[in-house]
């Protein structure tokens, strides 16, 4: 069995908690701890889960808000039991296409 986790990205709730409404709150807070990101970055950091995350970023959004990372990412478990089957893992076998590459006339 395989369990798919998944995360909840909290980001947007703890700045409104903070009274930080506009993606654009973010930008001069995270320059005055070193780091600079566009507005387009910020964007699109509060409104969806990155997939990769440095810690650099994750210490100065905690120092920002004044939370923790488990305030900030919380686990889950998106299906609790996946279960793999011969017949998922191994399809039937793609077609073969043969060519041939022909010269033009004259070479």
């Amino acid at each position: 069995m395989i369990k798919k986790m998944g995360i909840r990205w909290n980001l947007r709730r703890l700045m409104a908690a903070k009274d930080m409404f506009q993606t654009t709150d973010l930008v001069p807070l995270l320059a005055e701890r070193g780091i600079q990101l566009s507005r387009e970055q910020v964007f699109r950091l509060v409104t969806q889960a990155p997939q990769r995350l440095s810690m650099d970023i994750l210490a100065a959004l905690c120092d920002i808000l004044g939370c923790t990372p488990n305030d900030l990412i919380e686990v889950e478990v998106v299906n609790a039991e996946v279960r793999k089957t011969a017949a998922e893992t191994s399809g039937p076998a793609p077609a073969v296409r043969r060519t041939s590459i022909r010269r033009p006339e004259g070479l």
